[in-house]
């Protein structure tokens, strides 16, 4: 059948009612054009040069001239300088450039949309397995993993606490990651954050940088050779542990509710970050009136956690003879005759004022 057929289209054109375009007749309103400004567009696109007689079938005069009008104004069509006899002519822009950036906006939207869905779903399985007194829920898939650690601390109160080991599985969530979805919005709503990370951690320049980011923004991190499990503890009152440690195929947590069983996983961290050394960023008024250089401060900060020469150097971007030759002048300087005098003078002397207080503590337990 020929566009002279059908009265919307001259011969040798294509036809925008043809039966492809039937069956997608109103998509392009998904990107926020109207019936009709959808329907011109598509006229335009196989017509170009049209005046906008052309394109009155099956639209009336005034709904064509309203739609070429939007059309124009939201940079889907231009028109041509009218010619002597007062007609304008139209034609459409690129698809790809006009309705590009529409698409990408509405990707962009639909991605948050599912975002929250998953987070609205989370809630919904965690307020329906505490209202039916359930103390255990298991989840599967790294997907539902992460959602549901991701909204246990986005709907946290008062304290969010982590034990880190560095074990050698996949992540569902990785430091990097965690830091930027929630960390600071928990800092500004006033969460106190408390982790236990093992040493192997700080020896990864990009996640040593990120937990001495954390430092700074006032989360409390304890050090420690090795951890048992990793574990997430929300305000005292739902923890989530995976079920197989090293398992590395799909992932399966255990959410932990108000039970005896989270009495004994709270006693676990608190048993854990008493033991660790605190990781400290000092502030820069500190460092200027500090007795040492603040590069020397860091480097026996360092020492003072176990990292080893070579993990010190990595970390501070310096050379292995530089840090040895360093910490050489410190014990000189200060008269100690092993690595360990020279910790030991470091903390009393207040240049790790937070360690200090953590080794009095460990003293008094």
């Amino acid at each position: 059948m020929t566009g002279a057929e059908t009265g919307h289209g001259e011969p040798g054109c294509p036809d925008a009612a043809a039966p492809r375009d039937l069956v997608d007749m109103s998509l392009l309103t998904l990107l926020g054009l109207g019936p009709d400004e959808d329907a011109v567009y598509r006229l335009l696109v196989d017509r170009p040069d049209s005046e906008p007689d052309a394109l009155a079938s099956p639209l009336d005069g005034s709904a064509v001239a309203r739609a070429l009008g939007s059309l124009v104004d939201r940079g889907l069509a231009s028109a041509a300088r009218p010619e002597p006899d007062g007609t304008v002519r139209y034609r459409a822009a690129s698809p790809v450039l006009a309705l590009g950036p529409l698409l990408e906006a509405r990707r962009a939207a639909l991605h948050r949309v599912e975002s929250l869905v998953g987070d609205l779903t989370e809630r919904h399985r965690a307020a329906q397995s505490h209202a039916s007194g359930a103390p255990v829920e298991v989840l599967s898939g790294p997907a539902a993993i992460r959602r549901r650690l991701l909204s246990m601390q986005r709907q946290a109160r008062t304290e969010v606490c982590t034990l880190v080991p560095a074990r050698h599985v996949p992540a569902v969530l990785s430091f990097e990651d965690n830091h930027e979805e929630v960390d600071s919005e928990m800092m500004d709503r006033g969460v106190t954050v408390r982790s236990v990370v093992e040493r192997e951690w700080l020896e990864q320049p990009a996640t040593a940088a990120v937990l001495a980011s954390c430092v700074a923004q006032g989360q409390h991190i304890s050090v420690t050779d090795r951890l048992p499990i990793k574990l997430a503890i929300v305000d005292r009152r739902v923890a989530l542990l995976p079920l197989y440690p090293e398992r590395e195929a799909e992932p399966v947590a255990l959410v932990v509710h108000r039970t005896g069983l989270l009495t004994a996983l709270v006693s676990l961290f608190e048993e854990h970050f008493a033991k660790g050394w605190r990781l400290s960023v000092s502030g820069t008024e500190e460092e200027h009136e500090a007795p040492v250089a603040v590069i020397d401060r860091q480097i026996v900060a360092l020492l003072h956690v176990g990292l080893t020469d070579a993990a010190i150097a990595r970390q501070l971007g310096m050379g292995h003879r530089t840090v040895q030759r360093r910490l050489h002048a410190l014990m000189d300087e200060v008269g100690a005759a092993t690595r360990f005098q020279l910790g030991w003078y470091a903390a009393r002397a207040g240049w790790l004022p937070d360690i200090a207080d953590n080794s009095g503590a460990q003293k008094g337990s």
